[in-house]
């Protein structure tokens, strides 16, 4: 019989009633779902840069990092975290500020880049073009074009008023390392890892010139003297400073030197020759180019390795370079009239030298311009430690400039520096470093109630609020890897490296007692079941048993502290891994360095049972509540999960792609999470065998974990130094709906490797290629647009039909009857194809048009000239009726019947665009004319950049003037 059911009615109770009741139905286990709460514990990452931001008028004081998926924005005098631009999954690898300030451009090590708000904090818009991390990002001058360049060699130029790609520049070998768009011409210069530096014309979309100069990879440059100097940074300690003069920017009234037949090597090398004094056919081979490049010399750095940043200040000043030391070299820039005082003075101590040496002196002399005369360096600045990123900012006094440093241990460090003749004052030095570890954790635990956490590092161990993410509490402490609180959460109870256990007051933060427990590393501790002691095990091959006691405070008399007191030792026969005591007070687990776990009796410690089965050794183990079961975790990359009674191994699973680090039971069930090297933490029930949830946050290892007590909160800690929270919410998760979405991200991965899209009828071109790339939501773009095309047809198939039917003299007007048309208000079906391509991303527009078949163009076009007609989206319209034409340009021109549709088209889209602008021009005359009446009605000066300038300069012209007629009187 099908529905057979088994009943034993002697066992009374309900529970037992459903657990041997057994029918078709089968009652599923319900999971619910631990989503990410918190990031807290890292102050900056090291794989990204530093950044200044312009916040509240307030250009060096605010600094931008990264901090793994995220952004954070601190605030250097106060030391606090004001912002944090939320990411996705993928760690932030680029920053990059616009002239600004107001925007911040964020890449990421899926190739997406992000533009932030930096008052509001929102995302604006998401570029997606790239295949492999972002290397550097760059704003042009007026803030309306973005660069940038990834490790896929290519350098993407965006628009961000419209929010798509322009471009793609292709030509580099090797990872772009740094960009740059000039301010007075539209060109871009470019630095890569193999050795070149391009100048790209913008206005072509081409690369005009490569300097092949350099013998190793290009790091970074800059761009300094208003445009006529190059400084850039190789794999050596020598700054190579290049002169650049622009092809048109003099004029030269010799006549032009007489044609000579060179050899191509001579001729191809123009790098090193000026204008006067190439010959004819060299000019015309560099007209092309439209600059040239002249080494004038280098500048020698303290440092031997290579050179990681270059940074100048905005008026162009002061520069900055590092390179991997702790060490930060500042530099000069003098202008062109301190540049002429230094020429005149070193003229006159030339004269002067001769003078002495009794030669004539009547004689003109000629001074030649070296980079000593331009360029000197401004003392060196030590930092706490080594440099992976700075930036510089010039302040309101003069000679001063601010410098913020990103240190490789998890620090951020500024400086206010002040450059005078002989030496440098470094002086309002701070540095952001209590609220992270200087290296990954350890450990970490809760306390009883779950509402702190304690983290503890080489260092230093730092107890956390889990509401607030704050730091609260720092315990000085030297090499600690694990820790444990003492019950009543008043004292924290710290194994050291040494051997010794530190005992610290929470309350306080003081150190109370050291005892030396072991005589190599303790590597673990553990509470036992009845909370009177600890257990702890060491390198030493031995297990001891501690007790809590309390003696004298000799520091406060008449007090009593914390202490512990021995009271007996296990000899082992390996070094002790991990350790965990069951609740129900009769054993402790001892994983051991020879790949076993032995289980023996806490009263007399005698051996009760040996788990055989791991390949390599046992990292972490726990056991359950109930104890009647223990999970283990090993370096092979398996946990296991075995039975406390008999030590059977009821089942292995494959967890991790890496080690696994770290096991751990929620109390008062049989569910377990596990975290490994692979960056992953997964939940999974010790019953099925089943894997629940993947927990993904953490960039690398991850290499412990913590469960509250009550089981609704998870810590973790990684090798990217960042602390984790995770919460149990009310959501029920279903684990083959999980697995279902691994599945679709695995799929996605595969998708943005396909090659590049080619345009039907275009030849591909080695240099300039589309901005975007295919993605899965390109390719859903494509399918909501073809979706509401044929809802399109349908809707225009019904109405044929109902005005077919209807009897003559009574126009009934058709009534949509779509269930997506009514849920949008009843609206007709070309209304809501608009609406599909208006919630299309821009920046993915041209590849979801890319994607559609050609068999939906027609309708397509059919609509636009509807739209463009009745002035619907006007700017839309012609963006993608441009794309069609370019894409479909022989299909659509050799269909007849839409000759008529593009006539249409061609006139109604000219009107409109007239109409537009007309509205536009309009609209910036108003404006205008507001500002006027304005400015004369308050008298004060709105949009002040610009023409605050001109007025300063003017004024500074006419006391300039005044003080001349002054002095010609006098």
């Amino acid at each position: 019989m099908k529905h057979m059911c088994v009943c034993r009615f002697h066992n009374k109770t309900h529970e037992s009633f459903v657990l041997k009741f057994s029918c078709k139905m089968v009652l599923t286990k319900q999971f619910l779902r631990y989503e990410a709460s918190a990031q807290f514990g890292i102050v900056a990452s090291q794989r990204a840069n530093v950044t200044f931001l312009k916040i509240r008028n307030t250009d060096s004081r605010y600094v931008a990092v990264g901090a793994c998926e995220n952004v954070n924005v601190w605030d250097t005098r106060t030391q606090e975290k004001v912002l944090v631009l939320q990411g996705d999954k993928c760690e932030v690898t680029a920053l990059g500020s616009s002239t600004k300030g107001d925007q911040l451009a964020v890449g990421y090590t899926d190739g997406s880049v992000q533009v932030f708000n930096v008052i509001t904090g929102e995302s604006n818009v998401t570029f997606t073009g790239h295949r492999s991390p972002i290397s550097c990002l760059a704003f042009d001058k007026d803030g309306m074009k973005l660069a940038s360049g990834s490790h896929d060699t290519e350098i993407v130029i965006w628009d961000l008023v419209n929010e798509s790609g322009l471009y793609r520049l292709k030509g580099h070998k090797g990872i772009v390392t740094h960009l740059h768009f000039l301010v007075k011409r539209n060109m871009l210069i470019s630095s890569s890892k193999d050795t070149f530096v391009k100048w790209w014309d913008l206005d072509t979309q081409h690369c005009f010139k490569t300097m092949t100069s350099h013998r190793a990879e290009v790091w970074t440059f800059v761009i300094a003297q208003d445009e006529s100097r190059l400084i850039t940074g190789s794999a050596d300690s020598e700054l190579r400073v290049w002169s650049l003069e622009f092809l048109g920017q003099q004029e030269s009234t010799a006549p032009p030197p007489a044609k000579q037949n060179k050899p191509f090597e001579e001729v191809a090398d123009t790098d090193n020759l000026s204008i006067d004094d190439m010959a004819l056919e060299d000019i015309e081979m560099v007209e092309d180019r439209q600059v040239v490049c002249n080494k004038m010399g280098s500048i020698m750095r303290r440092g031997k390795d290579r050179v990681v940043t270059l940074a100048l200040t905005k008026d162009g000043k002061h520069l900055a370079c590092h390179g991997n030391d702790k060490t930060v070299e500042l530099f000069y820039l003098y202008s062109e009239d301190e540049i002429e005082v230094r020429l005149k003075k070193k003229l006159k101590r030339i004269k002067k030298k001769q003078k002495d040496d009794g030669e004539n002196v009547d004689t003109e002399i000629f001074v030649e311009r070296s980079v000593d005369d331009e360029i000197s360096p401004a003392g060196i600045c030590a930092c706490a430690g080594k440099v992976c990123s700075l930036d510089i900012c010039d302040t309101k006094t003069p000679r001063e400039i601010s410098v913020v440093t990103l240190l490789r241990n998890n620090q951020i460090e500024s400086v206010t520096a002040r450059t005078k003749v002989t030496t440098t004052d470094y002086s309002n030095r701070k540095c952001l470093s209590l609220l992270g570890h200087r290296t990954e954790c350890k450990s970490i635990c809760f306390t009883s109630d779950g509402l702190a956490l304690l983290s503890a590092a080489s260092q230093s161990a730092k107890l956390w609020n889990r509401s607030s993410n704050q730091c609260v509490r720092t315990l000085q402490c030297v090499h600690a890897q694990c820790c444990v609180f003492v019950p009543g959460d008043r004292q924290v109870l710290i194994g050291t490296q040494s051997g010794s256990i530190e005992v610290h007051d929470v309350a306080s933060g003081s150190h109370l007692e050291t005892i030396s427990a072991h005589e190599g590393s303790i590597t673990s501790l553990c509470l036992t079941a009845d909370r009177s002691g600890v257990v702890s095990g060491g390198e030493d091959k031995t297990l001891k048993l501690w007790e809590f006691d309390l003696v004298p405070d000799e520091k406060r008399p008449g007090t009593n502290r914390l202490t512990l007191t021995h009271t007996r030792t296990l000899e082992l026969d390996d070094q002790v891994l991990s350790i965990d005591v069951s609740s129900n007070k009769r054993h402790v687990a001892v994983a051991l360095l020879d790949c076993t776990v032995t289980i023996f009796y806490v009263d007399s410690l005698k051996f009760f049972l040996s788990l055989y089965g791991h390949s390599l050794p046992v990292r972490s183990l726990s056991i359950s509540t109930d104890s009647s079961l223990i999970v283990t975790g090993s370096t092979d990359r398996n946990v296991k999960i075995w039975g406390m009674d008999f030590g059977d191994c009821h089942r292995s699973l494959f967890a991790h792609d890496d080690d696994v680090m770290a096991v751990k039971f929620v109390p008062d069930t049989h569910l377990f999470f596990s975290c490994g090297k692979d960056g992953l933490i997964k939940q999974w029930d010790a019953d099925k065998f089943l894997l629940i949830q993947v927990l993904k946050g953490h960039i690398g290892a991850v290499m412990t974990l913590a469960v509250s007590g009550d089981g609704d909160f998870i810590a973790s800690s990684g090798k990217d130094r960042s602390l984790r929270f995770w919460q149990r919410s009310h959501e029920v998760v279903i684990p083959s709906e999980e697995r279902e979405k691994e599945r679709e991200e695995e799929e996605e991965k595969v998708l943005p490797k396909s090659q590049e899209a080619q345009i039907p009828g275009e030849a591909a071109n080695d240099e300039v290629g589309m901005a975007s790339k295919t993605t899965i939501e390109s390719v859903k773009g494509a399918e909501r647009i073809m979706e509401a095309i044929e809802l399109h047809r349908d809707e225009l198939v019904k109405e044929m039909e109902h005005k077919s039917v209807q009897k003559k003299g009574e126009e009934v007007p058709y009534q949509p009857q779509h269930p997506i048309l009514k849920a949008y208000g009843n609206i007709p079906s070309d209304r809501y194809v608009l609406q599909t391509l208006r919630k299309i991303k821009s920046s993915e527009l041209e590849e979801s048009l890319l994607v559609m078949p050609f068999s939906y163009v027609p309708d397509l076009l059919t609509l636009l000239n509807t739209f463009v007609t009745r002035g619907r989206e006007v700017e839309l319209v012609c963006r993608v009726m441009f794309f069609l034409l370019r894409v479909h340009h022989g299909r659509i021109t050799s269909n007849q019947m839409l000759v008529e549709v593009l006539d249409d088209l061609r006139r109604n889209t000219q009107v409109k665009v007239d109409q537009l602008k007309d509205r536009i021009g309009f609209n910036i005359a108003a404006l205008g004319h507001m500002r006027r009446q304005i400015e004369a009605r308050n008298d004060v000066t709105f949009f002040s950049d610009a023409t605050q300038q001109r007025k300063e300069k003017s004024k500074k012209k006419r006391k300039r003037e005044k003080l001349q007629r002054a002095v010609i009187a006098v």
